[in-house]
This record gives structure tokens, sequence and C-alpha cells, in this order.
């Protein structure tokens, strides 16, 4: 069956490319979009438009999906750590491993397959299978997420991102000896020439990223550090602390450092060593601040232990 969807756009989300704007509202890939707009699926304001028109604040934009490009959201009974819910939002603790959205590859076993199952209602934004989605971990990254369950909601965390109010602290363990104690990257972040499913520092127009971390333990081969940011751009970290020449370990796209010898020791690291340990932001009806923390994970902490038996 075909469906039609009409969005509107709202400041925040102004000056996006169309594609890029509606793959993230629909769950449709970018590349399915700009068939999709060739084809003239999508008008703004009554008018048929590239696919790399940029949206304006309050553009008017109405979908013809066809039926085999979209998709729907199943619930199902994966269990999932709920550390705050309430009629307009819900916070979990992601483990490591799950997808937050299902895309090419992860059609089940998501994140928000999880919360359509325990949950129930979500936001209509963003549908159809990333409803209320205002941001996102990585698979192999664990921590705090909140999810809009209502439409105002979403809007209001999206303009929270965008102002850069919310406050985000990860915790990460990286390869060698930081000689500083403290330190800020400020590298523009943008799509690798070389490999577009990486994102790089080396580029003429990369958008502006900012990093800031603090060294919480050393092991001489490998250190912990907080890591809280500044802006939130794909693959932040990963990709700031790799251009340092201190990739987070176990990270196989940025750094490829799955394991180290220390004292004739192997120490392995079964995913990247990143964690989302803190997210605070302001309550979207009450305007409440609200802050939520998540311990290291049980495989985190298991690496640390090795670590430190080791020296």
């Amino acid at each position: 069956m075909n469906t039609h969807e009409n969005i509107t756009v709202q400041v925040p989300e102004a000056g996006q490319r169309i594609d890029t704007f509606l793959a993230g509202k629909t769950g449709i890939t970018r590349s399915q979009m700009q068939k999709l707009i060739e084809k003239g699926g999508v008008l703004v304001n009554g008018i048929p438009v590239s696919r790399n028109y940029r949206v304006k604040a309050s553009d008017r934009i109405r979908l013809h999906i066809p039926a085999e490009e979209t998709g729907e959201l199943t619930p199902e009974p994966i269990p999932v750590e709920i550390l705050y819910k309430d009629k307009y939002i819900v916070v979990v603790n992601k483990p490591p491993g799950m997808v937050v959205y299902p895309a090419a590859g992860h059609g089940h076993g998501t994140l928000m397959n999880a919360l359509a199952h325990h949950y129930g209602k979500l936001a209509s934004v963003g549908s159809p299978l990333r409803p209320g989605v205002v941001h996102r971990l990585d698979k192999d990254t664990s921590g705090v997420m909140v999810v809009a369950a209502d439409d105002g909601a979403y809007y209001d965390l999206v303009e929270q991102f965008s102002r850069r109010t919310i406050k985000r602290k990860y915790i990460t363990l990286v390869y060698g000896n930081i000689k500083a104690d403290t330190g800020e990257i400020a590298l523009p972040i943008g799509r690798s020439k070389s490999d577009r499913k990486k994102m790089s520092t080396r580029v003429r127009r990369g958008k502006e990223a900012v990093t800031r971390w603090k060294v919480l333990e050393r092991f001489g081969v490998a250190t912990l550090l907080e890591v809280r940011l500044g802006t939130g751009r794909t693959h932040q970290i990963r990709v700031h602390l790799s251009s340092l020449g201190h990739p987070v370990l176990g990270d196989r796209t940025y750094g490829r450092k799955t394991e180290l010898e220390i004292k004739k020791k192997k120490v392995s690291f079964p995913r990247q060593m990143l964690h989302a340990e803190m997210l605070g932001f302001g309550h979207p009806a009450s305007g409440e601040y609200m802050e939520f923390s998540s311990p290291l994970p049980e495989d985190m902490r298991e690496v640390l232990k090795e670590l430190k038996s080791a020296l």
C-alpha cells in the first residue's frame, strides 16, 4: 500500500539537504530518497525540487512513498533497561552490540524494536523506523540515550541539541599514553573521500567539531579518559581521538587496536571501549533539568581489571 506523509520543517532543522533530512525523518535510506525525489515523489510547498535542495524553516514537504520503500517497526520483546519514562520521553541504557534503529542488514533486534514493545506509543516524527530518535549511539557504544515519546518533546530536544545545551559525558579507553592531563580537539569533521562510510578530519569543508578530554587513569600502553562533547558529529569521539594518534581501543574502523600485550600478557578488546556515561537536558514539558547516568558495562570493567592486573 502506498503512503503519503506531510512534514513541516522546524527552525532547528533548516539548512539540511532534503535527501538527508527526509532520510532521517522516514527511515528510508538516503539513496532510496534520492530516487524518490528524482521520480517526483517529493514536493516542497507544492513544487518538485532537486535532491541537493536545502530545506528552509516552515517548508511544507509532501511525500508519496511507494509501498516497497516503506518499513514497519515491529515490536519485539527484547530486554532493555529503562532509566526513566513519562508521556514525553523515555531514557534508556543501551547495551553494547545493539543497533539503535532498523536499517540495511539490521532489520530486527534494534533498540527501537524493543521500545516499540516495552513503551508502545512513541513520537510520530521520524517514523516509521526511528520514531522520536533525536540522537543515537553507535552499535558498539553503550550508555544513556533519550527518545521522544511526543512530537512536541521531539522538537524541543532537537532544539536543545542544536543550541548545544545538552550535557554529555563519555568514558573511553584509548591506545597509548597521552602526555597531557587534559585537552581539547577542535578539528572539523566531514565524510571521508576515500571511504564514504567513514568520517575524517582531513576534509576541505568539514563541520565544526569540539571534543574535550581529561585523563582518569594511565596504564602505560593505554589511557582511560573522560570525554565531553561541545558538538555532536557522527563518530566524533572516535575520529577526533584517532586523529591524535590515540584511537579508541577495540575500534575496528578508526583504530584497529583490538589487542595489546603488557608484560607478555595479552589483553583483548571485544568492541570499541566507549560508553556514554551521562546525559543531561531540560525536560521538554517542564523545563526542569534532568540528568541520567549509567555505570560502566561489565565488558569494560573486565578489561580495566585485566589492564590493572597486567601492570
